[in-house]
């Protein structure tokens, strides 16, 4: 802040030079008295009438001195960009397991299930549980009504007029009639005791299938036919492989048909239908069904709906890679539907070039 230096203008250099001398050669043992303005810059005086430049310890100068303030602070700078985000936290630890509905063949025994569990008798319809938590069972409760009373008998028809005796005596016995439709059971269970080694566990999504993979899809509401659940390979039967060798066609595994589920081992059936030269190393329909994980191999390339499902289903369950993985649905002739297991989306990818095979089951 200079206020009414027009004398100080007309000799620039030589107050230059004075002041630079103050600061650097005069006033060395003086210098932190000069910071004694409240915006940080150093404090000279200068006579009016000498021109003698002085610089006080205090943030005043002295009566017909006028003041020159060197350093004055500037303004602060803009604000700077936000730095990136850091990187995401650990997963928290999983919560309690749940209560349970089993069911089974027989009764429940003593070392089945947890306190509070239910269990059903799929045979005699009995609702057993909660469990006590001494680990006993509390007895059965019958889950179907009492058979209802006999309806009503019908009239009896008028007897119809008797026909001419034969020649030959009474004809044989009309055949019996065909047994009537049975009615709809009133319990529809899906999950079953054929899951996990030995088959001791219940076939629900996360847990270890017939295949040793993992269950990735239960059919609850019975919308399929011909199958409950769809099973993924274990990781010792992924593989990266072509689609096919060349860009040919394979129209019955195209459409919006070949993406829904259930459509997986047809799509399979009809590519290697089409590329009977191809193999194990340059086809992912025959590296699927060479699978041989828990003894099945009944494996085949999962359509694009199916591999969707796994990727919903198994989320932080499976070892996947987050990278693309086959379909056996195509999208045309040069291109074939991959399942992007890092971000979730559905893509269509050359077939000949080169992404993960994960098989799939149904069972």
């Amino acid at each position: 802040m200079l206020t009414n230096l027009s004398f100080i203008s007309r000799n620039k250099s030589s107050v230059f030079l004075l002041i630079l001398a103050l600061i650097v050669g005069g006033v060395g043992a003086q210098a932190t008295s000069l910071l004694n303005t409240a915006s940080g810059g150093y404090l000279i005086c200068v006579n009016s009438k000498t021109k003698v430049v002085t610089h006080p310890g205090t943030s005043r100068c002295p009566k017909g001195n006028k003041k020159v303030i060197l350093g004055v602070q500037g303004q602060p700078g803009s604000t700077g960009i936000t730095g990136a985000a850091g990187i995401a936290g650990k997963d928290g630890s999983n919560g309690k397991d749940g209560k349970t509905l089993w069911n089974g063949v027989k009764d429940p025994e003593s070392m089945w299930g947890a306190p509070g569990d239910m269990f059903i008798n799929a045979t005699t319809k009995v609702l057993f549980g909660p469990k006590n938590l001494d680990g006993s069972w509390p007895a059965g409760i019958a889950m179907v009504g009492a058979q209802g009373a006999t309806g009503l008998t019908g009239a009896t028809g008028v007897a119809g007029p008797s026909g001419p005796q034969g020649p030959g005596g009474s004809g044989s016995a009309g055949a019996t009639g065909a047994v009537g439709a049975t009615g709809a059971s009133s319990l529809k269970i899906t999950e079953l005791f054929i899951c996990g080694a030995g088959g001791i566990s219940l076939c629900k999504v996360g847990v270890q299938g017939p295949g040793g993979g993992t269950i990735f899809f239960v059919d609850y509401n019975d919308i399929y036919t011909g199958f409950n659940y769809l099973e993924a390979a274990p990781i010792s039967c992924e593989w990266e492989s072509k689609w096919a060798s060349a860009a040919t066609a394979v129209t019955a595994a195209r459409g919006w048909a070949a993406r829904a589920v259930g459509s997986g081992s047809s799509n399979t059936a009809a590519i290697k239908a089409v590329f009977t030269e191809d193999g194990i190393t340059n086809n992912a329909a025959y590296w699927a069904t060479s699978c041989r994980a828990g003894s099945k191999s009944d494996w085949f390339l999962g359509s694009l709906g199916e591999m969707k499902l796994m990727y919903d289903n198994l989320q932080g369950v499976g070892g996947f890679v987050g990278s693309y993985y086959w379909s056996s649905t195509e999208s045309d002739t040069s291109f074939a539907w991959t399942q992007y297991f890092e971000l979730g989306y559905q893509v269509t990818s050359w077939k000949r070039a080169t992404c993960y095979v994960l098989p799939v089951r149904s069972f």
